[in-house]
């Protein structure tokens, strides 16, 4: 039953956010109650399974994903993944009641909560995924999702240019952790959590722990917003403050920080981890701190401490022991609960007042108090003072600066900076009371404040609530979640013992209170030293703004790209053809070069000499192929020996015994020659020699001796390979092609079943390749028509062409089409199949354009080739689906023979489907193209006579 309800926690909010997008509530309350009712399903599911966790038993739910790599779909909950699955859905739940009322009419709200939904359901799969492919697809998901979150207000400049920078800064982050999940698979052999966390030193032994180590903290770093690459954060304050406080609480920038706690246990515990883990935590800590101090805006202001206690947290997993494990889970469980409620109440504020500037925010303790008294009490949390939550891992975070095991400088600087931040945090947090609740009167606000609708305060009273009660009464409360998820940060097992720590409010008279007093007391004095003498409301140039560098970072990237760009691509078909053959010769060349030279064990092909035929049909495609490139100023002429050439090829094919690939190549050729004739008549039929500059003439040399280069060296490569033993994967498809596949055509069976997904991926292209083709002509058409509208006639019916072609194509078409469902049916066991005949029907359609022309054949016809494209390719995907279902891997065949009076044993397989799918993509993606291509008239040319045969 915990495997269900594992699996359920995962998909409920999926579903929340499907279902939401489905039904477009338009009313927000509606949208939020929806939204909230699956959120408080997860929560009573997460309920479910709190016995087990505190029972100290990992719950598990695992189905295979992509066997052939290791990878499993597979959940995982201990102690960790439970409680911070506990804050993304208890505080989501929160932020789902006060978004109801947070969001104005006019919002979309429907979208809103289905983003917040599908953000949640990508944070949930990050912490309970148990295999490291898994959690990289679902990080990448909750970039992909804060990205839709911040710039939901997309009429705003500030919300798409923060989207753009948190998906640009926590993007890049995630290629580097993906590249470190793939180094950790290549060095432990499995992606599994549980055997990567028991493999410490399997990993920390081998060569590639540095970069693995560098790699996967650039992910943490990136999505923590740790120095540098914390500018990001702020910038996402564009979002609404629902969004703003979940990811600044629960989520986002979490995701950071629990890689960092589940990665622990195999990438800490040694010297390169504490130096860089500790330093970036402590400049990101001291940073945050001391730029909140000089922000006006109150969201800003958050954000830059959100900065700063995420540095804490950081430096914590940094000092590399088991009881600084220990503190910084503390903390994130103490952020997560202050830093939620401090954020709504900002929302509340700005809500209320029509602003967040803390210049005019003056003396709103008179017009809401109750805010006010919850605000001062989240403020004084994240203050660190005494009976709020945040004393507590405060203390405990002051207790492990002074343990550190260090000698030297660092022992002594440590506490120091410590210190140093907390009194910034007092300065930043007396800040915020002083100025937005007393000083004063308020200054130029939009509107007359007041408090807010009972229901929209509710979350911050409850968060409020476990602020104090947790701060007086640790032990009964927060204890033993600490416990189980200490254990999970450490990967301790149920008997396992935690290192000693006291949660009691009063430790005596020692130095981490000694710390404490000089913060609370340093920090009202330097917050009221600095207001008095130099006014923090005057400080216009805000210190720590990395935006600058952002922009000049990205501005100087586009120039680069913009350069290359004018480099590369000068309208030169000839320019293309050079580089392309150019880098392929240099990356074959690096190849060699860095190749281990081997020693070639020459052998004799078994195939006995050519006979004549053979040798003259050789001949004969090496002469087309030559008189092709002599004669290329011939259009007409040329394109017909490039014909011949490919009908040698498909002879070779036959030669070889491959009627499959010698009927395809044909009829690839014949569609390949008539989009080029199509295409002849943008151009003239001849060629005429240029006189050429000098530097031309050596231009074409140059091409010359490149073409030729290349020529030579995929003769040489063709060489070696020939004449070196290999062991070939033919014999097992010739093996199991009956048995396995169900069909005695192995070409047929290895594209529709064994190499199936392949087939998927390329018909999927060659339907996108026709829909891109008909996009792009179809604007030529419509300007062509539109220029001509008022002069064109009326379009005539009489086709262009003479009786006996139209006779011809008449009954050449249902004679075809028998065919094409012929070679589609023996496919499976003879050559032929779904492309082989797509293509001939393809070809039967294309000789009606040219017997009766374009207007004609689609009036009558009314064909819609797009949606035979789209039939294609669902029918494909329904069939890798259908397997998929019954347990087997996507796009797994089965056959059955049926038994039919007369006809015997009839055999039925599965990959018939999916060949149907073949054989619709090859007919609509090639129809796509050739017809829409015939359709674009000549300059000047009369819409009533546009057809293929007037084209070619």
């Amino acid at each position: 039953m915990s495997p269900l309800i594992l699996a359920l926690i995962l998909a409920v909010p999926f579903a929340g956010a499907v279902l939401l997008l489905m039904f477009n509530i338009g009313q927000r309350r509606h949208a939020a109650r929806l939204a909230g009712f699956m959120t408080l399903v997860a929560c009573v599911l997460l309920a479910m399974l709190a016995t087990d966790i505190f029972a100290g038993d990992v719950v598990r739910v695992r189905t295979e994903w992509l066997p052939s790599l290791g990878v499993s779909f597979g959940l995982r909950m201990d102690g960790l993944a439970f409680l911070f699955a506990l804050l993304i859905l208890g505080i989501g739940a929160l932020i789902v009641l006060y978004g109801g009322y947070y969001l104005s009419h006019d919002d979309p709200a429907a979208r809103f909560f289905s983003y917040l939904m599908f953000f949640m359901g990508s944070m949930l799969g990050v912490v309970l995924a148990d295999n490291l492919i898994l959690l990289v697809v679902f990080w990448e998901l909750t970039g992909l999702s804060s990205f839709l979150l911040i710039g939901y207000w997309r009429h705003r400049d500030d919300a798409r240019q923060g989207a753009r920078m948190a998906l640009m800064v926590t993007g890049a982050g995630g290629l580097a952790l993906l590249a470190g999940v793939l180094l950790i698979g290549k060095v432990v052999g499995s992606y599994d959590l549980d055997v990567v966390l028991a493999a410490k030193q399997t990993l920390q032994n081998s060569p590639l722990f540095t970069p693995i180590l560098i790699l996967v903290l650039l992910g943490a770093f990136t999505k923590s917003a740790q120095f540098p690459f914390h500018f990001w954060l702020p910038r996402a304050m564009a979002a609404p403050t629902p969004v703003s406080a979940y990811l600044h609480s629960a989520t986002m920038v979490k995701a950071g920080v629990f890689l960092l706690a589940r990665m622990y246990p195999v990438l800490g515990d040694n010297d390169l981890w504490f130096w860089i883990v500790s330093l970036t935590g402590l400049a990101t800590l001291l940073l945050g701190a001391v730029v909140a101090i000089f922000q006006h805006d109150i969201k800003g202001l958050l954000a830059y401490s959100t900065v700063s206690h995420l540095g804490l947290i950081t430096l914590l997993f940094g000092l590399d022991s088991p009881l600084a494990v220990v503190a910084g889970v503390f903390h994130i469980i103490n952020h997560a609960v202050f830093k939620a409620s401090l954020f709504m109440a900002a929302g509340i504020i700005d809500h209320e007042t029509g602003s967040r500037d803390m210049r005019k925010l003056n003396g709103l303790w008179k017009a809401m108090p109750i805010t006010a008294t919850l605000a001062m009490v989240a403020s004084a949390s994240m203050a660190g003072v005494p009976l709020a939550n945040g004393f507590l891992s405060k203390e405990m975070f002051f207790g492990e600066t002074l343990a550190l095991n260090a000698t030297g400088l660092l022992v002594y600087a440590l506490p120091i900076a410590a210190t140093i931040a907390a009194i910034a945090s007092v300065v930043y947090s007396t800040r915020f009371i002083h100025d937005v609740f007393f000083n004063g009167e308020s200054i130029g606000l939009d509107r007359v404040p007041h408090e807010p609708p009972r229901f929209m305060r509710v979350p911050v009273e409850i968060l409020v609530v476990v602020c104090l009660v947790v701060g007086m009464f640790p032990v009964i409360t927060i204890a033993p979640l600490l416990a189980v998820a200490a254990k999970g940060a450490l990967h301790l097992g149920p008997v396992d013992q935690l290192p000693v720590y006291s949660l009691a409010i009063w430790h005596g008279w020692n130095v981490p209170l000694l710390m404490s007093v000089i913060a609370l007391v340093g920090g009202v004095i330097i917050y009221f030293t600095l207001q008095n003498r130099i006014n923090l409301h005057t400080i216009e140039k805000l210190p720590g703004d990395a935006k600058e560098l952002f922009d000049a970072f990205v501005e100087n990237l586009l120039a680069v790209a913009g350069a290359i760009t004018r480099a590369t691509q000068n309208d030169s078909l000839q320019r293309y053809l050079l580089l392309i053959v150019l880098t392929a010769m240099a990356a074959v060349a690096a190849g060699v070069w860095w190749t281990p030279t081997v020693a070639a064990v020459r052998w004799v092909s078994a195939h006995p000499p050519a006979n004549p035929i053979v040798l003259a049909t050789a001949i004969i495609g090496m002469v087309a192929a030559i008189a092709t490139v002599v004669m290329y100023r011939q259009r007409l002429i040329a394109l017909i020996l490039l014909g011949a050439t490919g009908l040698v090829v498909a002879l070779v094919f036959l030669y070889f015994s491959a009627p499959d690939l010698a009927l395809t190549q044909l009829l690839v050729e014949v569609v390949a020659i008539i989009l080029m004739m199509l295409c002849l008549k943008f151009l003239p039929a001849h060629s005429p020699p240029e006189t050429l500059p000098k530097r031309h003439r050596l231009h074409l040399w140059r091409d010359g001796l490149v073409a030729g280069v290349a020529g030579l060296g995929v003769s040489w490569l063709l060489y070696e390979v020939l004449t070196r033993p290999f062991n070939s994967i033919a014999p097992y498809f010739l093996r199991t092609s009956v048995p396995e596949g169900g069909g005695a055509n192995v070409v047929n069976v290895i594209i529709v079943d064994f190499r199936a997904f392949d087939t998927l991926g390329e018909i999927a292209v060659l339907g996108m390749a026709g829909l891109i083709v008909a996009v792009l002509l179809r604007n030529i058409k419509l300007s062509n028509a539109n220029s001509g509208a008022s002069s064109q006639p009326k379009i005539s019916e009489t086709p262009p062409h003479s009786l006996m072609l139209r006779v011809v194509s008449s009954i050449l078409l249902p004679v075809a089409a028998m065919v094409s469902i012929y070679m589609y049916l023996r496919g499976h066991n003879s050559p032929g199949g779904g492309f082989i005949a797509g293509l001939v029907f393809a070809i039967a359609l294309v000789l009606q354009y040219v017997a009766f022309g374009r207007v004609l054949v689609e009036a009558r016809a009314k064909l819609n080739y797009g949606r035979w494209v789209g039939a294609g390719l669902l029918a494909a995907g329904l069939t890798g689906i259908g397997s998929f279902m019954v347990g087997f891997p996507f796009l797994t065949s089965a056959y059955k023979y049926f038994s039919l009076p007369v006809l015997g044993a009839i055999p039925v397989a599965s990959a018939m489907f999916f060949d149907l799918g073949v054989y619709l993509c090859v007919i609509g993606g090639t129809m796509l193209a050739l017809a829409t291509l015939a359709g674009v008239p000549k300059p000047g040319e009369n819409d009533a006579v546009r057809s293929v045969g007037a084209a070619s």
